[in-house]
């Protein structure tokens, strides 16, 4: 009787459009970019703050854990309803709701898509620097909640260096406001605080976010090298010459056979290792800068420099990174992408460390990463399918993120803890640093229902206690499907 009741609320708010709790519609909301799945009870999809409030306070009704999903690009199992419950999706609150060129901001819902802040922002010769893979899928919400990085973030730093303002919801259905449009707010810096908190503090429903002016000129460089060692010692060599360009990315030799055979953007096939290099600043100069960073570039034996010749060129040359996940669909039917950062003169000890793992647990490792910062995105190729090959996948990518750990490096640099590393954040803090954050998490969110199980290492008593509540829940019920949209509805619900 409770779900019955539960979904009856839930339509009465959300309308037959906005909740899906049928098996084969749940099935879609069941995993992210990642392997864990966990299918929830019931999905809603807001199109405002209130109605995402109406949600919150019926799953405390019926005692339902919540889980908040953006786009589902998530790469560390972070938006999976693995305990059940009431998933909010808030790709329907997908409004941006000012751009000011004044103050350099944009205030936006959480369901807008990353590269459509920077799209409206153009007309004023602005943007949103941070810049994921995912941008023309990933949304706001989703960026905010795993502190989201991008290529572009060695010169203009990660999400959290961008967000002003919050509006969220928190676990009682209380609404506040956090921070502003001014760039500096007095009391605890609470915006730093939910950004990276991975949906286990509230639920952001607005954002004011910082712009950015357009740089005037961009000079995008492709160094070709024999070796991983070579292309690692050279981005070191740059950043110690005190230039930091706007982005440095290193493909090694297994990630452009995938991503030249399915993009064909021009990278040669035999490098053992590529540096995609972007500066960027004032037209006057900024040749000359290129010339410099490709001389680096030679002095640590680059076979080949070549720098892009028109904005054609750069957008073949990084449309290659930007869909070098998706290429290794290639070489394998799956992957698990690691998220670890080392400093970066550690960079060719932990990548031959990598591939070492790699061939002793018998999988292929491609590597693709934002070098310049030292954030590692090793891809450990597989089938997921095969349990035996999945157990070695996962067991691979936890000694790969223990190697970073013991190179004084960190879990993620941008992907978060979410389900996948949630057991390793020992290996980085102590029991007192771990119970300092969970007294944090507890002012917040003292009944655990957002998201949990999620960030911190799982107990026995976290999954006992939502796994007899799930079980509380009765079977699934059917409900009279409704007719098909008109042309005008499909237009609100998409």
């Amino acid at each position: 009787m409770k779900r019955a009741q539960a979904l009856q609320e839930l339509l009465e708010i959300f309308g037959p459009r906005g909740v899906l709790w049928e098996d084969h519609h749940l099935l879609l909301y069941e995993y992210d970019a990642t392997i864990d799945k966990g299918r929830p009870d019931f999905v809603v999809l807001p199109t405002s703050t209130e109605q995402v409030v109406a949600a919150v306070r019926i799953a405390n009704r019926y005692g339902l854990p919540i889980v908040v999903r953006g786009a589902g690009t998530g790469l560390s199992g972070g938006a999976v309803a693995d305990q059940g419950g009431l998933m909010i999706v808030t790709t329907r609150m997908r409004r941006i709701l000012e751009i000011d060129p004044v103050n350099l901001r944009a205030v936006v819902q959480p369901g807008v898509v990353n590269i459509a802040v920077s799209q409206a922002a153009a007309a004023h010769s602005l943007y949103f620097a941070p810049d994921p893979s995912s941008q023309k899928a990933c949304t706001i919400g989703g960026n905010i909640a795993e502190n989201s990085g991008g290529p572009h973030c060695l010169a203009y730093g990660v999400t959290t260096n961008h967000v002003l303002g919050l509006e969220v919801v928190l676990p009682d259905g209380e609404v506040i406001e956090v921070g502003g449009a001014a760039y500096d707010w007095p009391g605890y810096d609470l915006t730093g605080l939910i950004v990276g908190s991975e949906g286990t503090l509230g639920i952001v429903t607005k954002a004011v976010l910082r712009l950015m002016p357009a740089p005037e000129a961009v000079v995008t460089l492709l160094a070709v090298f024999d070796t991983v060692d070579q292309a690692s010692e050279t981005v070191s060599a740059i950043i110690a010459d005190g230039t930091i360009p706007g982005a440095i990315e290193m493909m090694d030799h297994t990630a452009i056979q995938a991503v030249e055979s399915a993009k064909r953007c021009g990278y040669p096939m035999d490098a053992g290792a590529v540096l995609l290099i972007d500066v960027e600043g004032l037209p006057e100069g900024l040749e000359d800068l290129a010339r410099h960073i490709a001389r680096i570039c030679e002095h640590f034996d680059a076979r080949e420099v070549r720098i892009a010749t028109d904005p054609a060129e750069r957008e073949r040359l990084w449309s290659g990174r930007k869909g070098a996940f998706g290429a290794m669909g290639r070489l394998a039917p799956s992957y698990l992408v690691q998220d670890g950062v080392v400093p970066r003169d550690q960079l060719p000890r932990v990548l031959r460390q990598i591939q070492e793992i790699g061939r002793r647990y018998g999988l292929t490792i491609a590597n693709v990463f934002h070098a310049g910062d030292g954030n590692l995105h090793p891809l450990i190729l597989f089938d997921e399918r095969d349990p035996e090959l999945t157990r070695r996948a996962v067991e691979a990518g936890a000694e790969i993120i223990r190697a970073c750990v013991e190179a004084g490096g960190t879990l993620t640099g941008e992907h978060g803890i979410g389900l996948e590393k949630r057991d390793l954040m020992p290996l980085l803090f102590s029991p007192a640093d771990l119970e300092a954050m969970a007294r944090i998490k507890a002012a917040f969110n003292p009944e655990n229902r957002l998201n949990p199980c999620k960030m911190f290492p799982s107990t026995r008593m976290c999954l006992e206690t939502w796994s007899r509540r799930k079980a509380r829940m009765e079977k699934p019920i059917r409900y009279r499907i409704t007719p098909a949209p008109t042309e005008a509805e499909e237009e609100l619900w998409i």
